[in-house]
């Protein structure tokens, strides 16, 4: 994974990876697969590595056609997801970051999977990874 640099700030959170794609614009919601694929294969990860995966809740059933984890998982979505928590218009992506962050924090995790839709069927995931 890249190294990310915080600038002077002290964070235990300092590697990362993304990955954008797509699918046809007809499978809008669907974007997040190819994603995730796309930035597990960067980092040479897989979802067994996982500590915390937050899938934007679009819409209910958009996770569920995402993901092939039971939907009792407890890695995914933990806190509840969009629909549970919010989703600020213009800041999901920040806000499932934030939100995958504080749980890996919470439950001493190392590597937290955040992915979401994007319209016209695009995609986009993150890993991060804690140091310490």
């Amino acid at each position: 994974m890249t190294a990310y640099i915080y600038d002077g700030l002290r964070s235990p959170f300092g590697r990362y990876a993304g990955a954008i794609a797509g699918v046809e614009p007809r499978l809008m919601g669907l974007g997040p697969v190819p994603a995730i694929r796309k930035v597990l294969q960067r980092t040479g990860l897989g979802l067994a590595d996982m500590d915390v995966i937050e899938i934007n809740e679009a819409f209910a059933a958009q996770v569920l056609g995402c993901t092939r984890l039971a939907d009792d998982d407890p890695r995914l979505n933990p806190n509840g997801g969009a629909i549970a928590i919010g989703h600020p218009l213009g800041a999901s992506g920040a806000r499932l970051v934030l939100t995958a962050l504080r749980q890996l924090e919470r439950t001493g995790g190392r590597h937290v999977l955040v992915s979401l839709c994007i319209g016209l069927g695009q995609g986009i995931a993150c890993v991060v990874e804690r140091l310490d």
